[in-house]
C-alpha cells in the first residue's frame, strides 16, 4: 500500500503522520514527541529519527519518501537552513543529515508553506475554489508568515519555494516605517505589527495594562475599552494594507487565514473593507478570504503532501 509520510518539526514538539491516501480522513497513525531543542542540532536529528522509527515499528510500514515542515528555510544555494526560529538549526545541513540517517528521499518546506499546501489540497480551498490556479496561505499568530501554492500543468498543487527559498515570506515585508525592531534585522515588519504579541504590546503601551489578545478583542466588542478598540482598528487597517501586497502582486484565487489572530471574526468583514482602500481594483475585492479547515493538523498534513 502506498503511504504518505509527514513530519512537522516544531520548536517544542515533533509530530509525525502516515496517511493511507491524500485525505485528512486517511490517518494510519499520528504521534508527537518533544523536540528537546535546547540539547542542540544533533539531538534534534536524533529525535526525528526516533519518531520515524516508532512510526515504522507501530505500523509495519516503511516510507519511500518523507516530507518535512520546518521552522525555517533550506537555502537552495548552500543547502543549509536559514531563518529558523529554532536557532540551532540555522547554518546546518538538515536535509543532507536526514538523507544520510534515513536512507530515503526527503523534501523540506517552511511550515507556512506546508500550511498553505495542506489547506489547498486537503483543507478549506477545494470547497471554495476547486479549480484554483494560485492560492496564498497566511499565518498570523505568534509570528507572521505565508505560503504560495500553484497548480501545475499536471493538475497537482505544489509550493513555490523561489530561487532563494524565501517564496511566500510575507511576514517580513515592511509594514510600518520605523516600527519595532524585528529579529530579521529590519524594522516594522508585518510580524512586528499584526502578530498576536505585537498587538498585545501595542495595547500595553497605550493602556499601561497587560491583557491577552482574546481579552482585548472581547473588550472592543463590548464597547467598554477605547484602547482595545484602537488596537483592533489598528489591526484591521494594517491587515488590509498588508494583504493588498498579496492581492496586487499575485492576485490569488483564494487566501486562507491561519494562526490565532486569524480567528478574529472582524478580519473577514471589516478587514476586507480595509483591503478595499489599498487594492488596485477599483475598491472591489473578489478574492475569497476564508478560514482554514485543518487547524493544527495543517503542518503535518502539508508535509505529507510534499
Amino acid at each position: 500500500m502506498q503511504t504518505y509520510w509527514g513530519i512537522d518539526l516544531g520548536g517544542t514538539k515533533i509530530e509525525g503522520v502516515i496517511l493511507s491516501s491524500p485525505s485528512p480522513d486517511a490517518v494510519v497513525i499520528r504521534q508527537r514527541i518533544d523536540t528537546e531543542a535546547h540539547l542542540g542540532y544533533e539531538h534534534i536529528v536524533d529525535r526525528i529519527v526516533l519518531l520515524i522509527d516508532q512510526l515504522k515499528a507501530e505500523t509495519g510500514y516503511s516510507p519511500d519518501k518523507i516530507g518535512f515542515a520546518t521552522p525555517g528555510t533550506l537555502d537552495p544555494r548552500s543547502q543549509t537552513m536559514k531563518n529558523c526560529n529554532t536557532i540551532c538549526l540555522n547554518g546546518k545541513p538538515l536535509k543532507q543529515a536526514l538523507l544520510s540517517r534515513l536512507g530515503v528521499d526527503v523534501n523540506l518546506a517552511n511550515d507556512a508553506n506546508c500550511f498553505a499546501l495542506a489547506e489547498a489540497t486537503l483543507g478549506a480551498v477545494p470547497a471554495v475554489a476547486p479549480n484554483f490556479q494560485t492560492m496564498f496561505g497566511v499565518i498570523m499568530g505568534t509570528g507572521v508568515g505565508g505560503g504560495l501554492v500553484v497548480r501545475g500543468q499536471d493538475g497537482r498543487a505544489f509550493v513555490v519555494n523561489g530561487k532563494q527559498g524565501i517564496g511566500g515570506e510575507w511576514g517580513h515585508n515592511i509594514l510600518e516605517e520605523n516600527g519595532y525592531d524585528c529579529y530579521c534585522g529590519k524594522k516594522g515588519c508585518n510580524e512586528q505589527v499584526i502578530s498576536g504579541p505585537a498587538l498585545q504590546r501595542f495595547y500595553l503601551e497605550q493602556s499601561g495594562q497587560k491583557r491577552t489578545l482574546k481579552e482585548i478583542v472581547e473588550r472592543h466588542r463590548a464597547g467598554i475599552d477605547p484602547i482595545a478598540t484602537l488596537t483592533v482598528e489598528r489591526l484591521l487597517m494594517y491587515f488590509g494594507r498588508a494583504i493588498s501586497v498579496i492581492t496586487n502582486i499575485i492576485d490569488p484565487d483564494v487566501i486562507v487565514l491561519g494562526g490565532g489572530v486569524g480567528n478574529i471574526d472582524e478580519l473577514y468583514t471589516d478587514g476586507v473593507e480595509q483591503l478595499k482602500n489599498y487594492i488596485f481594483n477599483n475598491r472591489v475585492v473578489e478574492t475569497p478570504i476564508i478560514r482554514p479547515k485543518l487547524g493544527d493538523s495543517a503542518g503535518v498534513f502539508g508535509a505529507a503532501m510534499l
